[in-house]
């Protein structure tokens, strides 16, 4: 079975006319001609009979039309399809973060860029996030302090400061702090694990700062909660800044205090055009 006879038969199925059947498809009229020519002669059957008027199919034509539409019709959904995700005017993109304050707008640029896009998004901690990339179970992932490694490729987004977060009526509040006032201080933080705890506490190792840490907690929302309940002073990322009134961020100066971030893909996807779009968002201005 020949299919271009049969895509020339069903263009003129369609159009009833040779000329506007060459026409969309975009070859001659002598083409078309020739393919079903060869079609009928090859079954040994009459599809189509030309009237003075235009083409009309015969009754085999006509059984034979009904079959090559449903083909031909599914042949050009197909078509829309891969041409839409060429487009990224469709498609899905599978998403990791290790927080959402830097993925959300990176979301909300690719919907503006391509509001075809479905994306799911999964939220868990720096090495959750990591590991779903490298599983292949994610097309790309926001990350925090990763490391380089073979067969990654990491696209660098702006650092973040570590601040300290301190009730709105706190006596720092509005204020920039040395590192060196948080000796001693009673302090409310993340789970050792957090990446934005292990910087802090990298950097008061090498000031020989001694926090009073006496609640640890395993969400960012909670320590939110405990400051402002006035349990003790937290600490923050500038990059996970909310717009709760109870609380203000204080920058802190001193050395290693800010986070490297980076949006990852597996090398050897990065050519896919959507994952080439979002990657290429780390760097994007609003």
């Amino acid at each position: 079975m020949n299919l271009f006879q049969l895509r020339a038969f069903d263009a003129v199925a369609r159009e009833g006319s040779f000329t506007r059947a060459a026409a969309r498809l975009h070859v001659s009229q002598p083409a078309i001609t020739g393919h079903i020519k060869m079609l009928e002669e090859h079954y040994q059957m009459m599809l189509v009979r030309r009237t003075a008027r235009r083409v009309e199919l015969t009754a085999q034509g006509i059984q034979l039309a009904a079959i090559t539409r449903a083909m031909f019709s599914l042949v050009d959904e197909a078509q829309a399809l891969l041409e839409a995700n060429q487009q990224l005017l469709g498609g899905r993109l599978e998403v990791a973060a290790d927080g959402p304050h830097r993925v959300m707008p990176m979301l909300a640029r690719l919907r503006a860029l391509h509001p075809g896009v479905v994306v799911n998004l999964r939220l868990g901690n720096a090495q959750e996030t990591l590991a779903a990339l490298v599983a292949e179970h994610v097309d790309v992932a926001v990350m925090t302090e990763v490391e380089p490694r073979k067969g990654l490729l990491l696209q660098a987004m702006p650092d973040s400061q570590i601040c300290a977060l301190v009730p709105s009526g706190h006596r720092l509040a509005g204020k920039r702090i040395d590192l060196h006032q948080l000796d001693q201080q009673i302090m409310v933080l993340r789970e050792p694990e957090s990446i934005t705890r292990r910087t802090f506490d990298q950097a008061c190792r090498q000031a020989a700062v001694q926090p009073r840490v006496l609640l640890e907690l395993d969400s960012r929302e909670a320590v939110a909660e405990a400051v402002a309940a006035d349990l003790g002073i937290g600490i923050v990322s500038s990059a996970e800044l909310g717009q709760d009134p109870r609380l203000v961020a204080v920058p802190i100066v001193g050395e290693g205090l800010l986070n490297r971030h980076s949006v990852g893909c597996l090398q050897r996807r990065s050519e896919s055009r959507l994952i080439a779009a979002f990657m290429a968002l780390a760097t994007a201005r609003d």
